[in-house]
């Protein structure tokens, strides 16, 4: 069975629909490619064909292209060989002097663009959930199918620099603003019907730039107006990358250069380029990461197969403050019934108004409607009864982090709720098999780590406690990905591994402001390092007064249980800006930075508390500091089970915690230095600094073996 169908109209236009068998999405492989090159054959060759309407049997149209083969590549020649055989199929649509009109049922994105941009006219099917664009650069790479060629072309130079390095995907209705989508249609039927009008009507079509006299719209890489871009695109692109996603940097390259140079020419320019990407260390990270072992989580590689699957109808929630508001937000949106309970209807009321505020804003943009605002409020119950709770599949607990509190709510509701109900608390330090005691179930007590904000932010951590069946983890882990999230699993300790490892970040930036390392530089090194936020900085998000709160509770535990509370130099930071100043993080106005309505600066005073060392280390040393602590106590939690695979802790890393995308992940981070390496540096900054970087001992029993850390994913 053929990946493409070829049906000639007795009007001399060809329906060709790529259908490829046995899969839920046709992907840019060998297995589409040569039965769409015979078809193209006919094309050129059949005079019976007046034209051709290109569409998918797929709900959505082209996916891109298969990046078993691009991650494959070793050799930059392959890379450019396989870039420059798709682009010769797209050249000779454009050259066979019929018109060819793509009907784009569903998304098209990255390969499956390029396609429909070789075409010469575009209708789109008005499908809410279709998505156009060309994401390359979010996995290190550059459109390697004509997509900074054509682009520019089509949509003006600065509007296609922005949607590629941004990676940015546009709606319909968006793209048609854009210039990328013709036209519209309401029904497959339509869409096929007017494409196939347009065909009919332009019997002689060429592409805009096969045409003398073509003009870039807005101006060619020369124009006054664009060489504006030119002066200033470096520098912007650097104000945000640093220099660590080269891909940014070849995009433009290959804009600038299609940009005095025929299509020919330009096409040429972007296979050299996109052979640099694939080889780049970077891109390997990405696609390792961001692709693979992000696929692999997503079809349930951390679920239990036995249970199954199983879907949330009600969702009660304790605590109404910003995360209790923003899960009751993510649940309803998809449909969830929510009971949003608080200690005071006022607080309540005000947890439910956070989703009256979001989807106020979404329909200011135009992305809702009053209708669906009215339907996704009236999911959302506030109250202060918990009697309310009766039905519900699933509880999750986000009231302040205190034991007391939150056993004092889970007995509230343990008395309402099914027995088959799944408890779970939000927690983001406190262990789950600890809280889990005051549960009458704690077989079916999870842990269910949300992270701020939760309307925007990717990831949930599912904690499992000593005591946590499968069946409870299978709910969970259907529960997050049923409202569109992330799930990672870990097992049960103290700030599991998300906060566990944000935490030896943090404190590194403390440990350096008390040595006299200037905070300025501290920050920076962090943005180098390509951290989302400089540490400093982000201490003050998350309050000092909070950190502290927990290492007095983590000190009373640990001494409670016989053990001795590990001393860092970041304390004494710590307690003297946030105790002895007052200073507690950005909600009180001051901490590390004084806040202003002109904006924030760093404490002065810092510096007369903390006098600057006359020897000031390089941004290199300082980032090494900042990154080596985290990957290896990312180790650590792998070497202690707390992670459960290497997959968890790429994936949660760089979605939980922003860590660094460039590097594909903590423990991708380790592997691309490569192991003995990594240990060696560990060792010199343990010699430098403390034992705190040690080496994770299985870091160096793998380097002594010569292997890597990797998950033995079937």
């Amino acid at each position: 069975m053929s990946a493409v169908k070829f049906e000639l109209g007795q009007d001399g236009i060809a329906v060709v629909t790529l259908d490829m068998p046995g899969r839920s999405m046709n992907v840019l492989n060998e297995e589409l490619m040569g039965p769409y090159a015979e078809a193209l054959t006919r094309i050129e060759t059949d005079a019976a064909v007046k034209g051709v309407v290109l569409t998918s049997g797929k709900p959505e149209f082209l996916a891109g292209a298969d990046l078993d083969t691009v991650y494959k590549i070793t050799e930059a020649q392959q890379a450019f060989d396989l870039a420059e055989a798709f682009k010769s199929l797209l050249r000779r649509m454009e050259k066979c002097e019929k018109p060819i009109v793509c009907a784009l049922n569903g998304t098209a994105l990255g390969g499956g663009l390029e396609l429909a941009l070789a075409c010469n006219y575009r209708v789109a099917l008005n499908n809410p959930k279709a998505k156009f664009g060309l994401p390359e650069v979010k996995l290190g790479l550059l459109p390697g199918g004509g997509g900074t060629q054509r682009l520019p072309r089509i949509i003006g130079i600065q509007g296609a620099l922005e949607m590629m390095t941004q990676g940015s995907e546009l709606r319909v209705d968006q793209a048609v603003k854009k210039g990328i989508v013709n036209e519209t249609a309401d029904s497959i039927e339509d869409m096929i019907a007017k494409a196939r009008a347009w065909a009919v009507a332009n019997p002689k079509a060429l592409q805009p730039w096969d045409v003398k006299g073509f003009k870039f719209p807005g101006g060619d890489s020369k124009h006054p107006a664009i060489a504006q871009i030119w002066a200033i695109a470096p520098s912007m692109a650097n104000a945000k990358a640093f220099g660590n996603y080269p891909a940014i940097k070849h995009i433009a390259s290959c804009v600038f250069e299609g940009g005095i140079t025929d299509i020919d020419t330009g096409l040429k320019v972007e296979s050299r380029y996109f052979a640099a990407c694939v080889l780049s260390q970077e891109s390997k990270n990405m696609m390792n990461t961001l692709w693979y072992q992000l696929n692999s989580i997503k079809k349930g590689q951390s679920r239990p197969s036995a249970p199954a699957k199983s879907t949330v109808k009600k969702v009660g929630i304790l605590g109404a403050g910003m995360m209790g508001a923003g899960i009751a937000y993510v649940s309803a949106k998809v449909g969830i019934e929510v009971v949003l309970i608080d200690a005071t209807q006022e607080g309540a009321d005000k947890g439910k108004a956070y989703s009256t505020n979001l989807l106020d804003k979404a329909i200011a943009k135009k992305r809702s409607t009053p209708e669906k605002k009215e339907a996704l409020l009236g999911l959302i119950t506030a109250t202060t009864d918990y009697s309310k709770l009766e039905g519900a599949d699933l509880v999750i607990e986000a009231v302040f982090e205190d034991r007391a509190v939150k056993a004092d709510v889970t007995a509230k509701a343990e008395a309402v709720i099914p027995a088959t109900a799944v408890y779970a608390s939000n927690t983001s330090t406190l262990p789950i098999t600890g809280l889990a005691e005051a549960s009458k179930r704690p077989n079916q007590f999870i842990g269910l780590h949300f992270f701020s904000p939760v309307d925007k932010m990717p990831l949930v951590e599912i904690i499992m406690g000593e005591k946590t069946d499968d069946e409870t983890l299978a709910k969970g882990f259907d529960y997050v990905q049923q409202i569109g999230k992330t799930p990672i699993v870990v097992n049960d300790s103290r700030g599991f591994f998300t906060s566990r490892v944000f935490g030896t970040f943090l404190m590194e930036a403390a440990a350096m402001v008390g040595e006299g390392v200037h905070p300025r530089s501290i920050e920076m090194a962090g943005l180098e390092a390509g951290m989302p936020m400089p540490p400093l900085a982000l201490y003050d998000e998350v309050s000092l007064s909070l950190s502290l709160l927990i290492m007095k509770q983590t000190k009373k535990d640990m001494e409670a249980a016989g053990q001795t509370f590990p001393d860092h130099p970041g304390y004494k930071t710590l307690i003297t800006v946030a105790e002895k100043h007052g200073r507690i993080g950005k909600k009180d106005g001051k901490g590390f930075y004084d806040y202003t309505p002109a904006g924030k600066t760093l404490w002065k005073g810092l510096s007369e508390e903390f006098p600057l060392a006359k020897e000031q280390p390089s941004s290199q040393e300082i980032q090494d500091r900042l990154m080596y602590i985290q990957a290896n106590e990312a180790a650590r939690c792998l070497q202690e089970k707390v992670l459960r695979s290497v997959a968890d802790g790429n994936i949660g890393s760089i979605f939980g915690l922003g860590f660094a995308p460039f590097t594909g992940g903590m423990l991708q981070f380790i592997n691309a230095k490569g192991l003995p390496q990594f240990v060696k540096r560990c060792e010199e900054l343990a010699a430098k600094y403390g034992e705190r970087f040690k080496p994770a001992s299985m870091l160096v029993e793998l380097a002594a073996q010569g292997k890597k850390l990797e998950d033995n994913l079937a």
